[in-house]
């Protein structure tokens, strides 16, 4: 042994308890030590999620997409629908396999009635979803979507969306299938350019994260969830002809 590494070891040995250089470590304060260790990185994770959370919810822009008057407001996607029609308002995570089926069922009578100018639709797409299935899936398909209606393509972004959501609920969406979304939807050449420049960008971000905030504020805990005027309706039992029902009493 050289001189040193006596050195070293006397050195080791005088700051260990003699308890301990007799018989060895006391496994109680190994297993305390050990706990504090564990205890510390989980701690450590969590601060260290908070943060990742934080980072994701405060990139990118703050633009409004088009339709969008405000932050937190939806995407009114027939802005010329006459004055007097009542607002029909769908709140919908793009990860929520309901709303997947919902979109399935009632999406092209709901859009119909757009058409023909019967409501003011308004859709509010959130994200709450990244939460529960771990990823931020729901977070890129609302900025997909929103970057979609620059190009006055969000409801076929929306129906592509829906039509392509993944089988296992939690495997989310890849950057390349929200792509395909936008070409599906009939966005293409220059207009292509401009939303993989706004998506990579996360242009609509800020704007994103708003109506998440929002709709949690105005009460919305669920999946899909409309509104006509303000009121929720109740899903149970809906059909497109209580719908149209509906609507007929709201018109003034």
């Amino acid at each position: 042994m050289t001189s040193s590494s006596a050195s070293r070891k006397a050195k080791i040995q005088a700051a260990t308890p003699k308890s301990q250089q007799r018989k060895g470590a006391n496994p109680l304060v190994v297993a305390t030590v050990v706990v504090v260790i564990v205890l510390a990185a989980v701690v450590g994770a969590v601060i260290l999620g908070s943060q990742d959370k934080k980072a994701a919810t405060t990139a990118g822009g703050s633009a409004l997409p088009k339709g969008a008057s405000a932050m937190g407001a939806g995407i009114l996607v027939n802005p010329s629908a006459p004055a007097n029609v009542p607002t029909l308002d769908l709140y919908e995570d793009f990860q929520c396999p309901i709303c997947a089926e919902f979109e399935h069922r009632f999406g092209a009578d709901i859009t119909a009635l757009a058409d023909k100018g019967q409501v003011k639709l308004v859709y509010h797409t959130l994200s709450f979803l990244d939460d529960n299935l771990h990823n931020d899936s729901s977070n890129r398909a609302a900025n997909a979507a929103a970057c979609a209606a620059d190009q006055d393509k969000f409801i076929p972004y929306h129906a592509a969306n829906f039509g392509g959501q993944p089988l296992k609920e939690g495997a989310g969406y890849t950057d390349a299938a929200l792509r395909s979304f936008a070409q599906k939807a009939g966005i293409t050449g220059a207009g292509l350019t401009t939303w993989d420049t706004c998506y990579s960008s996360r242009a609509h971000n800020q704007y994103v994260v708003s109506v998440q905030t929002q709709s949690e504020k105005d009460g919305v805990n669920g999946t899909p969830t409309l509104k006509l005027n303000g009121k929720t309706l109740d899903l149970a039992g809906f059909t497109s002809e209580s719908l149209a029902a509906a609507v007929k009493a709201a018109t003034k």
